[in-house]
C-alpha cells in the first residue's frame, strides 16, 4: 500500500481569535541542560526555580536541545531510564511536544517564519482545521487488510486528526472555540466506540490512539477548558478500548508493533500510568532493534523477543528475502519504501515523547535511526539501488522524515545526516497522511543543522 502524506487539503476557513496565550499550562521538566554564562546564572537559576523549567531561555525552541530531565533511577546502562519519574509523574504536557515547544510553535506562527507559518495556514485550511468539521464516531470499527472493509476506519482517523489540529489551533490562537471543537469531537468518540475488529484492529488503534493521546495531552494540560468528568470518560476510552490492542506483541512486519508502541507510550503518559509506560518502552527498545539491522548485531538481524522466526531461512524470509545485511537496513526495506517510512516515524515518536519525560534512549536507539534514515534517503534521493540490497530494486518512496528525529541527531549529537537533510529540503507538503505524520513542521520547526564534532558511536 502506497500511502501519501500530501492530502488535498480543502475547506477554507479565515484564522480566527486572538493570539494572547492559553492559560494553566505547566512547564515542561524534560528540557535541555544548558549552562548559563556567569553573568546570567543568578537570572535563570531564579526563573527555573520559579516556573520548574531546566531549558535556560536562550534556547527556547531547539528540539535538538531536549534531553531528559535528572532523574534519580538509572536503567541497566547506567543511563537514565524509565522508572523514577522527574518530580511527581509525567511531565504535563508531554505527549511528542511539552509545553517549550508548544510555546515555540506559537511564536514560529506569529512571527512569520516559514515552514511552520506555511503549514500553520494550510492546517487551517484544511478539513481537519475546520471549525465546521463534525464527528462521525462508531460503536465498533471493523477495519480489515488494505481498509476493506473500512466501517469506520477513515473517520476515525480523520477525527483523531481533527481534534489534534484543533488542539493545535487552540495553543497558537488562543481561540476557546477550536479548544471547544477538539473536546467536541474527543467527547462524541469516547461516548460512542466500544471495540476494533477485524484483522487490522490492532494497527488502527495504534494510529488513531497515537493522535488521541496527543492532542487529549495538549487541551487537558494548556487550559483548554475540558470538564473533568468527560477527560476522565476519555481517560476510560484510552484504558479500554485503546490499551488492550495496543499493548499485545505483534510479530507482523515491524512498522505494526512500532506504531502500537508509540501509542501505548503516549497513552500511559496521559493516563499517568507508570507500568503500562514502562512496559511499552521495554517493547520499543526490543522491537526497535530488531526492525533496523547493524553490523554490531551479527550475521543476521536480531529479532524480538518471542518472535516465531528463529532459523536463518525464517529470518530472511521475514526480512522480505534481503540476505546481505549492512548498516540501516530496514525489515521492511524490501517490502517497499513506503511502509519502511512508517516504521521509522513510529520510532522518531516514541524517541521525542520519552525525551520529554527524561528517558535517554538515543543512544541505545538512535545508532539504528540515523544508519536508516541516511541509506533510504539516499535510495530516494539518487533513485539507486546497491546491487546488494533488495535485487538492485525497492518499491514505493520515502515519505517525510520526522524534523524532531532530524534535529536531535544533527544538532545533538553533530551527526551530518548528508542525504536525510537534502531530502527534507526536497520535501514540499507537510500535512497529514491520517496515520502518524501530522504537521511536523509546525510543532517542531525545520530541523537543526548539524553543530559541534559528530558522535562516532550514534553517527553512521
Amino acid at each position: 500500500m502506497r500511502l501519501s502524506v500530501a492530502l488535498v487539503l480543502t475547506v477554507l476557513i479565515a484564522v480566527s481569535g486572538c493570539a494572547q496565550s492559553p492559560v494553566g499550562v505547566k512547564r515542561a521538566l524534560a528540557e535541555p541542560t544548558v549552562t548559563p554564562s556567569a553573568a546570567s546564572e543568578t537570572a535563570v537559576s531564579a526563573e527555573s526555580a520559579e516556573s520548574g523549567r531546566t531549558r535556560a531561555p536562550d534556547v527556547p525552541d531547539a528540539v535538538s536541545e531536549v534531553r531528559p530531565a535528572p532523574r534519580s533511577g538509572k536503567g541497566e546502562s547506567g543511563q537514565a531510564g524509565s522508572g523514577e519519574p522527574a518530580g511527581e509523574g509525567f511531565v504535563h504536557p508531554g505527549v511528542f511536544v511539552d509545553e517549550v515547544l508548544l510555546d515555540a510553535m506559537r511564536r514560529r506562527v506569529e512571527a512569520g517564519e516559514d515552514p511552520a507559518a506555511q503549514v500553520f495556514t494550510e492546517m487551517m485550511r484544511s478539513k481537519w482545521g475546520s471549525l465546521d468539521h463534525r464527528a462521525e464516531p462508531r460503536a465498533v470499527v471493523e477495519c480489515g487488510g488494505h481498509q476493506n472493509p473500512d466501517h469506520g476506519c477513515t473517520e476515525e482517523r480523520r477525527d483523531a486528526h481533527a481534534a489534534y489540529a484543533q488542539a493545535l489551533a487552540w495553543v497558537v490562537t488562543g481561540d476557546e472555540a477550536h479548544a471547544r471543537k477538539s473536546i467536541e469531537i474527543m467527547n462524541a468518540w469516547s461516548s460512542t466506540i466500544r471495540g476494533h475488529t477485524n484483522t487490522n484492529a490492532r494497527l488502527q488503534a495504534a494510529w488513531a490512539g497515537a493522535i488521541w493521546a496527543r492532542a487529549a495531552e495538549i487541551i487537558r494540560h494548556t487550559g483548554g477548558g475540558w470538564p473533568e468528568t468527560d477527560a476522565e470518560r476519555f481517560e476510560r476510552m484510552l484504558r479500554d478500548v485503546y490499551l488492550p490492542q495496543v499493548t499485545e506483541r505483534s510479530y507482523a512486519n515491524g512498522n505494526w508493533e512500532l506504531a502500537m508502541t508509540e501509542a501505548a507510550v503516549g497513552i500511559a503518559v496521559f493516563l499517568d500510568d507508570r507500568e503500562v509506560y514502562d512496559r511499552a518502552v521495554s517493547v520499543f527498545r526490543n522491537r526497535a532493534r530488531a526492525y533496523v539491522y547493524l553490523e554490531s548485531d551479527g550475521d543476521l538481524p536480531r529479532e524480538a523477543s518471542g518472535s516465531p522466526y528463529d532459523t536463518e531461512h525464517e529470518i530472511i524470509a521475514f526480512w522480505q528475502g534481503q540476505r546481505d545485511f549492512r548498516n540501516g537496513v530496514a525489515q521492511e526495506t524490501c517490502r517497499d519504501l513506503s511502509h519502511t517510512t512508517l516504521g521509522l516515524t513510529a520510532m522518531s515518536h516514541v524517541l521525542m515523547t520519552t525525551s520529554i519525560q527524561g528517558d535517554d534512549l538515543y543512544p541505545r536507539v538512535g545508532p539504528r535511526l540515523a544508519a536508516a534514515f541516511e541509506l533510504h534517503a539516499e535510495i530516494e534521493l539518487t533513485d539507486a539501488v546497491p546491487s546488494w540490497l533488495c535485487g538492485g530494486s525497492v518499491d514505493g518512496r520515502l515519505e517525510y522524515l520526522p524534523s524532531s528525529a532530524l534535529s536531535v541527531l544533527a544538532g545533538r549529537f553533530g551527526c551530518p545526516m548528508t542525504w536525510s537533510r537534502r531530502h527534507d529540503d526536497a520535501w514540499r507538503t507537510f500535512g497529514t497522511n491520517e496515520l502518524l505524520t501530522a504537521w511536523e513542521p509546525l510543532t517542531h520547526g525545520a530541523p537543526a543543522g548539524p553543530r559541534g564534532s559528530s558522535d562516532p558511536e550514534l553517527c553512521p
